[in-house]
């Protein structure tokens, strides 16, 4: 299971005209599944991304004329109580070593995709403890988004680390 990570000051999903999702601080989670994914990958991916410590620490009010000294990465979205967008993605599996046409191969069918995206929406709410906005599977979707940073993080499940 892949996932790109996108820390947001805001973000949204539009299905025909129509915003089905929208945050303001917190994360856009764009989801790649193939074959080889099972709940293990769901289970480790949502307790890392909930709490990744990729946010600023709230800094203490400084006196006048003083900007922010250092916007150190301490806190997760947990912590920031954020919000988060989960949007499938089977484009995060796209082989593109021949040729000039991707090969989507590696994406799961939707029979097996769907069922673990689902689930995947439903260990992210238990993790963050909190309802999470999705766009719709195979939906021909609009994602906007003001990347804050730019903070993005590529994680693939099949690459932990111990």
């Amino acid at each position: 299971m892949k996932v790109i990570l996108q820390r947001v000051s805001s973000a949204s999903v539009t299905i025909s005209e129509k915003i089905v999702a929208q945050i303001d601080n917190g994360l856009l989670v764009l989801v790649g599944i193939e074959d080889a994914d099972s709940q293990e990958d769901v289970h480790w991916l949502c307790q890392k991304i909930v709490n990744l410590r990729i946010f600023a620490s709230p800094t203490p009010a400084l006196p006048e004329g003083e900007g922010a000294k250092n916007d150190v990465m301490n806190c997760s979205v947990k912590d920031i109580k954020g919000d988060i967008i989960v949007v499938s993605q089977f484009t995060l599996h796209a082989n593109t070593k021949k040729g000039n046409r991707p090969s989507y191969i590696k994406a799961s069918k939707p029979e097996i995709a769907i069922p673990l995206y689902e689930n995947f929406v439903q260990q992210m709410e238990l993790e963050l403890d909190k309802k999470i906005q999705t766009g719709k599977f195979g939906a021909d979707m609009k994602v906007a988004l003001l990347n804050d940073g730019p903070v993005t993080i590529i994680i693939d499940s099949k690459n932990k680390n111990p």
